[in-house]
Protein backbone atom coordinates (compact mmCIF):
# COMPACT_ATOMS: atom_id res chain seq x y z
CA UNK A 1 0.00 0.00 0.00
CA UNK A 2 0.99 3.65 -0.40
CA UNK A 3 3.70 4.73 2.02
CA UNK A 4 3.36 8.25 3.38
CA UNK A 5 6.30 10.58 2.77
CA UNK A 6 7.47 13.21 5.26
CA UNK A 7 5.47 15.75 3.29
CA UNK A 8 2.32 13.63 3.53
CA UNK A 9 2.70 13.30 7.31
CA UNK A 10 3.40 16.99 7.80
CA UNK A 11 0.36 17.84 5.70
CA UNK A 12 -2.02 15.64 7.71
CA UNK A 13 -0.61 16.79 11.06
CA UNK A 14 -0.88 20.43 9.99
CA UNK A 15 -4.49 19.83 9.01
CA UNK A 16 -5.21 18.26 12.41
CA UNK A 17 -3.60 21.23 14.18
CA UNK A 18 -5.60 23.65 12.05
CA UNK A 19 -8.81 21.82 12.96
CA UNK A 20 -7.95 21.95 16.68
CA UNK A 21 -7.59 25.72 16.43
CA UNK A 22 -10.91 26.00 14.60
CA UNK A 23 -12.68 23.79 17.13
CA UNK A 24 -11.22 25.69 20.10
CA UNK A 25 -12.38 29.01 18.69
CA UNK A 26 -15.83 27.54 17.99
CA UNK A 27 -16.23 26.14 21.51
CA UNK A 28 -15.15 29.51 22.95
CA UNK A 29 -17.83 31.27 20.92
CA UNK A 30 -15.36 33.06 18.66
CA UNK A 31 -16.28 31.07 15.54
CA UNK A 32 -20.06 30.99 14.89
CA UNK A 33 -21.67 27.72 13.89
CA UNK A 34 -22.43 28.91 10.35
CA UNK A 35 -18.69 29.58 9.85
CA UNK A 36 -17.49 26.46 11.65
CA UNK A 37 -19.88 24.10 9.84
CA UNK A 38 -18.09 24.09 6.44
CA UNK A 39 -14.74 23.73 8.21
CA UNK A 40 -15.79 20.64 10.18
CA UNK A 41 -17.45 19.17 7.09
CA UNK A 42 -14.21 19.51 5.15
CA UNK A 43 -12.64 17.29 7.80
CA UNK A 44 -15.39 14.67 7.80
CA UNK A 45 -17.47 15.80 10.80
CA UNK A 46 -21.26 15.75 10.43
CA UNK A 47 -23.96 16.39 13.02
CA UNK A 48 -26.34 13.44 12.79
CA UNK A 49 -29.57 12.48 14.53
CA UNK A 50 -28.05 12.03 17.99
CA UNK A 51 -24.42 13.12 17.91
CA UNK A 52 -21.55 14.09 15.59
CA UNK A 53 -20.57 11.51 13.01
CA UNK A 54 -17.00 11.22 11.73
CA UNK A 55 -16.25 9.72 8.34
CA UNK A 56 -12.66 8.51 8.11
CA UNK A 57 -11.13 8.24 4.65
CA UNK A 58 -9.80 4.85 3.58
CA UNK A 59 -8.34 5.72 0.16
CA UNK A 60 -9.33 3.09 -2.43
CA UNK A 61 -10.09 0.75 0.49
CA UNK A 62 -6.53 -0.09 1.64
CA UNK A 63 -5.83 -0.44 5.37
CA UNK A 64 -3.01 -1.87 7.42
CA UNK A 65 -3.33 -3.60 10.78
CA UNK A 66 -1.78 -0.68 12.67
CA UNK A 67 -4.41 1.68 11.28
CA UNK A 68 -7.24 -0.73 12.09
CA UNK A 69 -6.00 -1.04 15.68
CA UNK A 70 -6.00 2.75 15.97
CA UNK A 71 -9.57 2.82 14.68
CA UNK A 72 -10.43 0.23 17.33
CA UNK A 73 -8.86 2.47 19.98
CA UNK A 74 -10.94 5.42 18.79
CA UNK A 75 -14.10 3.30 18.90
CA UNK A 76 -13.29 2.04 22.38
CA UNK A 77 -12.17 5.31 23.95
CA UNK A 78 -14.16 8.00 22.13
CA UNK A 79 -17.25 6.52 20.43
CA UNK A 80 -19.22 5.86 23.62
CA UNK A 81 -22.51 6.62 25.35
CA UNK A 82 -23.75 5.43 28.72
CA UNK A 83 -27.13 3.97 27.79
CA UNK A 84 -29.42 2.83 25.02
CA UNK A 85 -29.41 0.06 22.42
CA UNK A 86 -26.08 -1.34 21.15
CA UNK A 87 -26.26 1.14 18.25
CA UNK A 88 -26.95 3.97 20.70
CA UNK A 89 -24.12 2.98 23.04
CA UNK A 90 -21.44 3.26 20.39
CA UNK A 91 -18.06 1.60 20.64
CA UNK A 92 -18.14 0.48 17.02
CA UNK A 93 -17.34 1.57 13.48
CA UNK A 94 -19.41 1.24 10.31
CA UNK A 95 -17.75 0.44 6.99
CA UNK A 96 -19.53 2.07 4.06
CA UNK A 97 -20.01 1.25 0.38
CA UNK A 98 -17.41 3.93 -0.40
CA UNK A 99 -14.75 2.05 1.56
CA UNK A 100 -14.72 4.55 4.42
CA UNK A 101 -15.30 4.04 8.15
CA UNK A 102 -17.85 6.03 10.17
CA UNK A 103 -18.08 6.66 13.91
CA UNK A 104 -21.44 7.84 15.26
CA UNK A 105 -20.98 8.79 18.91
CA UNK A 106 -17.83 10.92 19.29
CA UNK A 107 -18.51 14.15 21.24
CA UNK A 108 -17.56 17.20 19.22
CA UNK A 109 -15.45 18.47 22.12
CA UNK A 110 -13.12 15.50 21.65
CA UNK A 111 -13.02 15.57 17.86
CA UNK A 112 -9.61 17.29 17.61
CA UNK A 113 -8.08 14.54 19.77
CA UNK A 114 -9.40 11.99 17.30
CA UNK A 115 -7.97 13.88 14.33
CA UNK A 116 -4.53 13.74 15.93
CA UNK A 117 -4.83 10.01 16.62
CA UNK A 118 -5.75 9.46 12.98
CA UNK A 119 -2.78 11.54 11.83
CA UNK A 120 -0.50 9.33 13.97
CA UNK A 121 -1.31 6.42 11.63
CA UNK A 122 -1.46 8.37 8.35
CA UNK A 123 -5.25 8.75 8.31
CA UNK A 124 -7.72 11.65 8.24
CA UNK A 125 -11.24 12.68 7.30
CA UNK A 126 -10.29 15.30 4.72
CA UNK A 127 -12.88 15.65 1.94
CA UNK A 128 -15.07 12.80 3.14
CA UNK A 129 -17.89 15.33 3.14
CA UNK A 130 -18.72 18.68 1.59
CA UNK A 131 -19.21 19.71 -2.03
CA UNK A 132 -15.82 18.53 -3.23
CA UNK A 133 -14.13 15.51 -4.80
CA UNK A 134 -14.68 12.78 -2.20
CA UNK A 135 -12.67 9.68 -1.31
CA UNK A 136 -11.73 7.79 -4.49
CA UNK A 137 -12.87 4.18 -4.48
CA UNK A 138 -11.66 1.12 -6.35
CA UNK A 139 -11.85 -2.64 -6.69
CA UNK A 140 -11.09 -4.38 -3.38
CA UNK A 141 -9.06 -6.92 -5.44
CA UNK A 142 -6.94 -4.19 -7.05
CA UNK A 143 -3.41 -5.39 -7.66
CA UNK A 144 -4.23 -9.06 -7.07
CA UNK A 145 -7.18 -9.85 -9.38
CA UNK A 146 -6.49 -12.38 -12.16
CA UNK A 147 -8.72 -10.43 -14.57
CA UNK A 148 -6.90 -7.15 -14.04
CA UNK A 149 -5.32 -5.42 -17.04
CA UNK A 150 -3.73 -2.56 -15.05
CA UNK A 151 -3.35 -2.05 -11.29
CA UNK A 152 -5.49 1.05 -10.57
CA UNK A 153 -4.00 1.88 -7.15
CA UNK A 154 -1.10 4.12 -8.30
CA UNK A 155 -3.52 6.12 -10.43
CA UNK A 156 -5.99 6.32 -7.53
CA UNK A 157 -3.21 7.70 -5.34
CA UNK A 158 -2.22 10.31 -7.92
CA UNK A 159 -5.88 11.32 -8.21
CA UNK A 160 -6.17 11.50 -4.42
CA UNK A 161 -3.15 13.76 -4.05
CA UNK A 162 -4.19 15.98 -6.96
CA UNK A 163 -7.77 16.44 -5.78
CA UNK A 164 -7.00 16.98 -2.07
CA UNK A 165 -7.69 20.66 -1.23
CA UNK A 166 -7.64 21.53 -4.95
CA UNK A 167 -8.63 25.20 -4.79
CA UNK A 168 -10.73 25.16 -7.95
CA UNK A 169 -12.83 22.19 -6.85
CA UNK A 170 -13.33 22.82 -3.13
CA UNK A 171 -16.84 24.31 -3.48
CA UNK A 172 -18.58 22.46 -6.29
CA UNK A 173 -22.34 22.62 -6.82
CA UNK A 174 -22.60 19.27 -5.04
CA UNK A 175 -20.48 16.35 -3.78
CA UNK A 176 -18.44 14.56 -6.44
CA UNK A 177 -17.47 10.88 -6.43
CA UNK A 178 -14.90 8.99 -8.51
CA UNK A 179 -14.33 5.25 -8.85
CA UNK A 180 -11.51 3.50 -10.70
CA UNK A 181 -11.05 -0.09 -11.85
CA UNK A 182 -8.48 -1.87 -13.95
CA UNK A 183 -10.22 -5.23 -14.23
CA UNK A 184 -12.51 -6.83 -16.77
CA UNK A 185 -15.23 -7.20 -14.14
CA UNK A 186 -16.44 -3.93 -12.69
CA UNK A 187 -16.32 -4.59 -8.95
CA UNK A 188 -16.21 -0.85 -8.22
CA UNK A 189 -19.64 0.02 -9.71
CA UNK A 190 -18.01 2.74 -11.82
CA UNK A 191 -21.10 3.51 -13.90
CA UNK A 192 -22.93 4.66 -10.74
CA UNK A 193 -20.38 7.44 -10.09
CA UNK A 194 -20.01 11.09 -11.08
CA UNK A 195 -16.90 9.95 -12.94
CA UNK A 196 -16.14 6.27 -13.51
CA UNK A 197 -12.69 5.38 -14.81
CA UNK A 198 -11.76 2.05 -16.38
CA UNK A 199 -8.09 1.39 -17.11
CA UNK A 200 -7.41 -0.46 -20.34
CA UNK A 201 -4.69 -1.04 -22.90
CA UNK A 202 -5.00 -0.20 -26.58
CA UNK A 203 -3.86 -2.36 -29.49
CA UNK A 204 -0.20 -1.43 -29.01
CA UNK A 205 -0.22 -1.86 -25.24
CA UNK A 206 -0.51 1.78 -24.21
CA UNK A 207 -2.42 2.46 -20.98
CA UNK A 208 -5.41 4.76 -20.92
CA UNK A 209 -8.82 5.30 -19.38
CA UNK A 210 -12.39 4.88 -20.49
CA UNK A 211 -14.15 7.86 -18.91
CA UNK A 212 -17.84 7.70 -18.02
CA UNK A 213 -19.57 10.74 -16.51
CA UNK A 214 -22.86 11.48 -14.80
CA UNK A 215 -23.77 8.33 -12.92
CA UNK A 216 -25.50 8.49 -9.57
CA UNK A 217 -28.35 7.33 -7.40
CA UNK A 218 -30.57 9.45 -5.16
CA UNK A 219 -33.88 10.87 -6.34
CA UNK A 220 -32.94 10.43 -10.00
CA UNK A 221 -30.93 7.26 -10.65
CA UNK A 222 -28.78 7.66 -13.75
CA UNK A 223 -26.21 5.40 -15.39
CA UNK A 224 -23.03 7.20 -16.43
CA UNK A 225 -22.48 8.16 -20.08
CA UNK A 226 -19.23 7.33 -21.87
CA UNK A 227 -17.51 10.63 -22.67
CA UNK A 228 -14.22 9.27 -23.96
CA UNK A 229 -13.24 5.69 -24.83
CA UNK A 230 -9.50 6.16 -24.33
CA UNK A 231 -7.70 8.99 -22.56
CA UNK A 232 -3.94 8.36 -22.29
CA UNK A 233 -2.95 8.00 -18.63
CA UNK A 234 -0.65 11.04 -18.82
CA UNK A 235 -3.69 13.21 -19.67
CA UNK A 236 -6.27 11.87 -17.25
CA UNK A 237 -5.98 14.70 -14.71
CA UNK A 238 -6.50 17.17 -17.54
CA UNK A 239 -9.61 15.35 -18.70
CA UNK A 240 -11.08 15.20 -15.20
CA UNK A 241 -10.27 18.89 -14.79
CA UNK A 242 -12.18 19.61 -18.01
CA UNK A 243 -15.20 17.68 -16.70
CA UNK A 244 -15.22 19.31 -13.29
CA UNK A 245 -14.58 22.79 -14.68
CA UNK A 246 -17.61 22.53 -16.93
CA UNK A 247 -19.65 21.15 -14.04
CA UNK A 248 -18.49 24.00 -11.81
CA UNK A 249 -19.48 26.46 -14.52
CA UNK A 250 -22.88 25.04 -15.50
CA UNK A 251 -24.01 22.93 -12.54
CA UNK A 252 -27.07 24.21 -10.68
CA UNK A 253 -26.61 25.87 -7.31
CA UNK A 254 -30.19 27.02 -6.86
CA UNK A 255 -31.58 23.56 -6.09
CA UNK A 256 -29.53 20.97 -4.20
CA UNK A 257 -31.74 18.17 -5.54
CA UNK A 258 -30.77 19.09 -9.11
CA UNK A 259 -27.16 20.02 -8.45
CA UNK A 260 -25.40 16.70 -9.15
CA UNK A 261 -23.56 16.37 -12.45
CA UNK A 262 -25.90 13.54 -13.49
CA UNK A 263 -28.70 16.11 -13.85
CA UNK A 264 -26.50 18.30 -16.04
CA UNK A 265 -25.46 15.38 -18.24
CA UNK A 266 -29.05 14.20 -18.56
CA UNK A 267 -30.38 17.68 -19.35
CA UNK A 268 -27.65 18.82 -21.75
CA UNK A 269 -26.82 15.51 -23.42
CA UNK A 270 -24.32 15.69 -26.26
CA UNK A 271 -23.91 19.44 -25.79
CA UNK A 272 -22.27 18.89 -22.41
CA UNK A 273 -20.08 16.10 -23.80
CA UNK A 274 -18.91 18.48 -26.52
CA UNK A 275 -18.26 21.26 -23.99
CA UNK A 276 -16.06 18.93 -21.94
CA UNK A 277 -14.10 17.71 -24.95
CA UNK A 278 -13.56 21.29 -26.18
CA UNK A 279 -12.32 22.27 -22.72
CA UNK A 280 -10.03 19.23 -22.73
CA UNK A 281 -8.60 20.16 -26.13
CA UNK A 282 -8.05 23.77 -25.04
CA UNK A 283 -6.22 22.67 -21.91
CA UNK A 284 -4.00 20.29 -23.85
CA UNK A 285 -3.18 23.07 -26.32
CA UNK A 286 -1.94 25.29 -23.48
CA UNK A 287 1.82 24.68 -22.94
CA UNK A 288 1.34 25.50 -19.26
CA UNK A 289 -1.02 22.57 -18.69
CA UNK A 290 0.90 19.84 -16.82
CA UNK A 291 0.57 16.17 -17.66
CA UNK A 292 1.45 13.35 -15.27
CA UNK A 293 5.22 12.82 -15.61
CA UNK A 294 6.51 9.28 -15.98
CA UNK A 295 8.78 9.92 -13.00
CA UNK A 296 5.80 10.73 -10.77
CA UNK A 297 3.93 7.60 -11.81
CA UNK A 298 7.08 5.57 -11.16
CA UNK A 299 7.46 7.18 -7.72
CA UNK A 300 3.91 6.32 -6.71
CA UNK A 301 4.05 2.85 -8.27
CA UNK A 302 7.05 2.09 -6.04
CA UNK A 303 4.63 2.11 -3.09
CA UNK A 304 2.68 -0.80 -4.58
CA UNK A 305 5.24 -3.56 -5.20
CA UNK A 306 4.65 -7.25 -4.80
CA UNK A 307 5.47 -7.67 -1.08
CA UNK A 308 8.91 -9.20 -0.58
CA UNK A 309 7.45 -11.99 1.54
CA UNK A 310 5.17 -13.11 -1.28
CA UNK A 311 6.75 -16.02 -3.12
CA UNK A 312 4.77 -17.67 -5.91
CA UNK A 313 4.26 -21.35 -5.19
CA UNK A 314 2.65 -24.39 -6.70
CA UNK A 315 -0.99 -24.82 -5.82
CA UNK A 316 -1.31 -26.41 -2.40
CA UNK A 317 -3.01 -29.80 -2.14
CA UNK A 318 -5.47 -30.21 0.76
CA UNK A 319 -3.70 -31.75 3.75
CA UNK A 320 -6.86 -32.60 5.65
CA UNK A 321 -10.02 -34.60 5.42
CA UNK A 322 -12.83 -32.92 3.48
CA UNK A 323 -15.06 -30.84 5.74
CA UNK A 324 -18.38 -29.50 4.45
CA UNK A 325 -18.33 -26.27 6.48
CA UNK A 326 -14.77 -25.44 5.41
CA UNK A 327 -15.49 -26.27 1.78
CA UNK A 328 -18.59 -24.05 1.81
CA UNK A 329 -16.51 -21.18 3.27
CA UNK A 330 -13.88 -21.69 0.54
CA UNK A 331 -16.60 -21.61 -2.11
CA UNK A 332 -18.03 -18.30 -0.89
CA UNK A 333 -15.32 -16.36 0.95
CA UNK A 334 -12.11 -17.36 -0.87
CA UNK A 335 -11.22 -15.72 -4.19
CA UNK A 336 -8.76 -16.34 -7.02
CA UNK A 337 -5.40 -14.56 -6.95
CA UNK A 338 -2.97 -13.52 -9.66
CA UNK A 339 -0.03 -14.96 -7.66
CA UNK A 340 0.18 -18.74 -7.73
CA UNK A 341 -0.23 -20.30 -4.29
CA UNK A 342 -2.19 -17.34 -2.85
CA UNK A 343 -5.82 -16.47 -2.33
CA UNK A 344 -7.80 -13.39 -1.25
CA UNK A 345 -10.23 -14.02 1.59
CA UNK A 346 -13.31 -12.02 2.61
CA UNK A 347 -13.99 -11.57 6.32
CA UNK A 348 -17.77 -11.37 6.45
CA UNK A 349 -19.26 -8.47 8.40
CA UNK A 350 -22.78 -9.82 7.82
CA UNK A 351 -23.91 -11.90 10.76
CA UNK A 352 -26.75 -12.01 13.23
CA UNK A 353 -26.60 -9.48 16.04
CA UNK A 354 -24.83 -6.62 14.24
CA UNK A 355 -25.96 -4.38 11.38
CA UNK A 356 -24.28 -4.91 7.99
CA UNK A 357 -20.85 -3.27 7.92
CA UNK A 358 -20.65 -2.69 11.69
CA UNK A 359 -17.57 -3.80 13.62
CA UNK A 360 -16.97 -3.45 17.35
CA UNK A 361 -13.65 -2.28 18.74
CA UNK A 362 -12.77 -5.84 19.79
CA UNK A 363 -13.64 -7.14 16.33
CA UNK A 364 -11.41 -4.52 14.71
CA UNK A 365 -8.56 -5.72 16.88
CA UNK A 366 -9.43 -9.29 15.92
CA UNK A 367 -9.42 -8.49 12.20
CA UNK A 368 -6.07 -6.70 12.60
CA UNK A 369 -4.65 -9.82 14.27
CA UNK A 370 -5.86 -11.98 11.39
CA UNK A 371 -4.24 -9.58 8.92
CA UNK A 372 -0.92 -9.76 10.78
CA UNK A 373 -0.98 -13.54 11.00
CA UNK A 374 -2.26 -14.38 7.53
CA UNK A 375 -2.01 -11.34 5.20
CA UNK A 376 1.23 -9.44 5.79
CA UNK A 377 -0.65 -6.89 7.90
CA UNK A 378 -2.84 -5.70 4.99
CA UNK A 379 -6.62 -5.49 4.63
CA UNK A 380 -9.08 -4.04 2.14
CA UNK A 381 -12.54 -2.56 2.67
CA UNK A 382 -14.97 -3.86 0.04
CA UNK A 383 -17.79 -2.08 -1.76
CA UNK A 384 -20.12 -4.62 -0.12
CA UNK A 385 -19.14 -3.51 3.42
CA UNK A 386 -16.86 -6.42 4.27
CA UNK A 387 -13.12 -6.72 4.94
CA UNK A 388 -10.75 -8.62 2.69
CA UNK A 389 -7.32 -10.16 3.33
CA UNK A 390 -5.30 -9.87 0.09
CA UNK A 391 -2.22 -12.03 0.78
CA UNK A 392 -3.30 -15.41 2.17
CA UNK A 393 -1.25 -18.51 1.39
CA UNK A 394 -3.29 -21.43 0.16
CA UNK A 395 -1.71 -23.75 2.69
CA UNK A 396 -2.93 -21.48 5.51
CA UNK A 397 -6.58 -21.30 4.47
CA UNK A 398 -7.77 -23.89 6.95
CA UNK A 399 -5.95 -22.20 9.83
CA UNK A 400 -7.41 -18.86 8.76
CA UNK A 401 -10.91 -20.35 8.59
CA UNK A 402 -10.63 -21.68 12.14
CA UNK A 403 -9.33 -18.34 13.44
CA UNK A 404 -11.91 -16.31 11.48
CA UNK A 405 -14.70 -18.55 12.73
CA UNK A 406 -13.60 -17.97 16.31
CA UNK A 407 -13.62 -14.20 15.69
CA UNK A 408 -17.06 -14.21 14.04
CA UNK A 409 -15.79 -13.43 10.52
CA UNK A 410 -16.35 -16.75 8.78
CA UNK A 411 -20.03 -16.69 7.79
CA UNK A 412 -19.99 -18.38 4.36
CA UNK A 413 -22.48 -15.99 2.78
CA UNK A 414 -20.48 -13.74 0.47
CA UNK A 415 -22.66 -12.88 -2.52
CA UNK A 416 -25.76 -14.43 -0.95
CA UNK A 417 -28.97 -12.81 0.27
CA UNK A 418 -27.73 -12.09 3.80
CA UNK A 419 -24.52 -10.46 2.50
CA UNK A 420 -26.62 -7.35 2.12
CA UNK A 421 -25.62 -3.71 1.80
CA UNK A 422 -27.37 -1.35 4.23
CA UNK A 423 -26.95 2.21 5.44
CA UNK A 424 -27.34 3.08 9.17
CA UNK A 425 -30.81 4.47 8.45
CA UNK A 426 -33.06 6.24 10.91
CA UNK A 427 -31.36 4.75 13.97
CA UNK A 428 -28.44 7.13 13.44
CA UNK A 429 -28.87 9.34 10.37
CA UNK A 430 -30.74 12.64 10.55
CA UNK A 431 -31.64 12.45 6.84
CA UNK A 432 -33.29 9.04 6.94
CA UNK A 433 -37.04 8.55 6.57
CA UNK A 434 -36.99 5.04 8.01
CA UNK A 435 -34.76 2.59 9.81
CA UNK A 436 -32.61 0.15 7.86
CA UNK A 437 -31.06 -1.84 10.70
CA UNK A 438 -34.25 -3.58 11.93
CA UNK A 439 -35.20 -4.51 8.36
CA UNK A 440 -31.75 -6.01 7.75
CA UNK A 441 -31.98 -7.91 11.05
CA UNK A 442 -35.45 -9.28 10.27
CA UNK A 443 -34.38 -10.54 6.85
CA UNK A 444 -31.20 -12.09 8.28
CA UNK A 445 -33.31 -13.87 10.89
CA UNK A 446 -35.83 -15.07 8.30
CA UNK A 447 -33.13 -16.49 6.01
CA UNK A 448 -30.91 -18.11 8.62
CA UNK A 449 -30.62 -21.52 6.91
CA UNK A 450 -27.33 -21.72 5.00
CA UNK A 451 -28.58 -24.58 2.85
CA UNK A 452 -31.54 -22.44 1.77
CA UNK A 453 -29.29 -19.45 1.09
CA UNK A 454 -26.98 -21.54 -1.09
CA UNK A 455 -29.95 -22.93 -3.00
CA UNK A 456 -31.20 -19.39 -3.66
CA UNK A 457 -27.72 -18.52 -4.93
CA UNK A 458 -26.09 -15.22 -5.84
CA UNK A 459 -28.25 -12.21 -5.12
CA UNK A 460 -27.58 -8.59 -4.13
CA UNK A 461 -29.95 -7.15 -1.51
CA UNK A 462 -29.49 -3.41 -0.85
CA UNK A 463 -31.31 -1.33 1.78
CA UNK A 464 -31.49 2.49 2.02
CA UNK A 465 -33.20 4.45 4.76
CA UNK A 466 -33.99 7.37 2.43
CA UNK A 467 -33.88 8.53 -1.16
CA UNK A 468 -30.23 9.63 -0.80
CA UNK A 469 -29.46 5.97 -1.52
CA UNK A 470 -26.47 5.42 0.76
CA UNK A 471 -27.51 1.75 0.78
CA UNK A 472 -27.46 1.68 -3.05
CA UNK A 473 -30.99 0.27 -3.26
CA UNK A 474 -31.23 1.26 -6.93
CA UNK A 475 -28.47 -1.21 -7.88
CA UNK A 476 -29.74 -4.12 -5.79
CA UNK A 477 -31.10 -7.22 -7.46
CA UNK A 478 -33.62 -6.60 -4.71
CA UNK A 479 -33.71 -3.04 -3.41
CA UNK A 480 -35.49 -1.74 -0.31
CA UNK A 481 -36.09 1.99 0.20
CA UNK A 482 -37.39 3.52 3.42
CA UNK A 483 -40.06 6.20 2.91
CA UNK A 484 -42.18 8.36 5.19
CA UNK A 485 -45.97 8.13 5.01
CA UNK A 486 -47.85 10.31 7.47
CA UNK A 487 -45.01 10.14 9.97
CA UNK A 488 -44.71 6.35 9.77
CA UNK A 489 -42.02 4.11 8.30
CA UNK A 490 -42.85 2.32 5.05
CA UNK A 491 -40.69 0.55 2.49
CA UNK A 492 -40.67 0.35 -1.30
CA UNK A 493 -39.30 -2.83 -2.86
CA UNK A 494 -37.68 -3.00 -6.30
CA UNK A 495 -36.21 -5.80 -8.40
CA UNK A 496 -33.65 -6.22 -11.19
CA UNK A 497 -31.24 -3.41 -10.31
CA UNK A 498 -27.55 -4.04 -11.04
CA UNK A 499 -24.17 -2.51 -10.26
CA UNK A 500 -22.50 -3.45 -13.55
CA UNK A 501 -20.49 -6.46 -12.37
CA UNK A 502 -20.19 -9.53 -14.59
CA UNK A 503 -22.74 -11.37 -12.46
CA UNK A 504 -25.25 -8.51 -12.71
CA UNK A 505 -24.63 -7.46 -16.28
CA UNK A 506 -25.00 -3.83 -17.34
CA UNK A 507 -25.68 -1.33 -14.57
CA UNK A 508 -29.34 -0.38 -14.26
CA UNK A 509 -31.87 0.78 -11.69
CA UNK A 510 -34.42 -1.60 -10.21
CA UNK A 511 -38.16 -1.41 -10.92
CA UNK A 512 -40.51 -0.76 -7.99
CA UNK A 513 -43.04 -3.58 -7.49
CA UNK A 514 -46.01 -1.63 -6.22
CA UNK A 515 -46.93 0.64 -3.32
CA UNK A 516 -44.85 0.63 -0.16
CA UNK A 517 -45.10 -1.93 2.64
CA UNK A 518 -45.20 -1.66 6.42
CA UNK A 519 -42.02 -2.71 8.23
CA UNK A 520 -43.49 -5.97 9.51
CA UNK A 521 -44.51 -6.94 5.96
CA UNK A 522 -41.06 -6.58 4.43
CA UNK A 523 -39.63 -10.01 5.39
CA UNK A 524 -42.78 -11.66 4.01
CA UNK A 525 -42.47 -9.65 0.80
CA UNK A 526 -38.83 -10.65 0.34
CA UNK A 527 -39.76 -14.27 1.00
CA UNK A 528 -42.55 -14.04 -1.61
CA UNK A 529 -40.17 -12.49 -4.16
CA UNK A 530 -37.63 -15.26 -3.56
CA UNK A 531 -40.34 -17.92 -3.79
CA UNK A 532 -41.41 -16.51 -7.17
CA UNK A 533 -37.85 -16.73 -8.40
CA UNK A 534 -37.40 -20.31 -7.18
CA UNK A 535 -40.63 -21.32 -8.92
CA UNK A 536 -39.89 -19.54 -12.20
CA UNK A 537 -36.12 -19.92 -12.62
CA UNK A 538 -34.66 -21.97 -15.41
CA UNK A 539 -31.80 -24.42 -14.92
CA UNK A 540 -28.73 -22.57 -13.68
CA UNK A 541 -30.44 -19.18 -13.85
CA UNK A 542 -29.55 -16.61 -11.18
CA UNK A 543 -32.09 -14.25 -9.63
CA UNK A 544 -31.02 -11.19 -11.62
CA UNK A 545 -31.45 -13.00 -14.93
CA UNK A 546 -34.82 -14.43 -13.94
CA UNK A 547 -35.98 -10.97 -12.83
CA UNK A 548 -34.91 -9.45 -16.13
CA UNK A 549 -36.54 -12.21 -18.14
CA UNK A 550 -39.85 -12.06 -16.27
CA UNK A 551 -40.05 -8.33 -15.60
CA UNK A 552 -41.47 -6.88 -12.38
CA UNK A 553 -45.10 -8.04 -12.77
CA UNK A 554 -44.84 -11.59 -11.29
CA UNK A 555 -42.96 -10.20 -8.29
CA UNK A 556 -45.57 -7.51 -7.86
CA UNK A 557 -48.34 -10.11 -7.82
CA UNK A 558 -46.44 -12.06 -5.15
CA UNK A 559 -45.95 -8.91 -3.05
CA UNK A 560 -49.61 -7.93 -3.43
CA UNK A 561 -50.59 -11.34 -2.06
CA UNK A 562 -48.61 -10.54 1.07
CA UNK A 563 -50.45 -7.23 1.38
CA UNK A 564 -53.83 -8.94 1.01
CA UNK A 565 -52.90 -11.57 3.56
CA UNK A 566 -51.87 -8.87 6.04
CA UNK A 567 -55.14 -7.00 5.49
CA UNK A 568 -57.16 -10.17 6.03
CA UNK A 569 -55.35 -10.94 9.28
CA UNK A 570 -56.04 -7.40 10.47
Amino acid sequence: MYRYTDFDRQFVRARAAQYRDQLTRHLMGELPDEEFRPLRLQNGWYVQRHAPMLRVAVPYGELNSRQLRQLARIARDFDLQDAGTPQERGGFGHFTTRQNLQFNWIPLQRSADVMELLADVDMHGIQTSGNCIRNITSDALAGIAPDEAVDPRPYCEILRQWSTLHPEFAFLPRKFKLAVTGALEDRAATDWHDIGLTLRKNAVGEVGFRVAVGGGMGRTPVIATEFNAFVPWQQILVYIEAVVRQYNLHGRRDNMYKARIKILVKAEGQRFVDDVNREFAALLADPATPLIPQAELDRVKASFPLPAAVQPAARAEPAHEPLAAFDRWQQRNVHAHRVSGYRAVTLSLKRAGLPPGDVTADQMDGAAALADRFSLGELRVTHDQNLLLPWVRENELRALWLAAREGGFATPNIGLLTDMIACPGGDLCALANARSIPIAAAITERFDDLDELHDIGDIDLHISGCINSCGHHHSGHIGILGVDKDGKEWYQVSVAGADGSTLSGAALAGKVIGPSFAADEVPDVIEAVIATYLLQRQAGERFIHTARRLGPLPFRHAADAVRRSTAERA
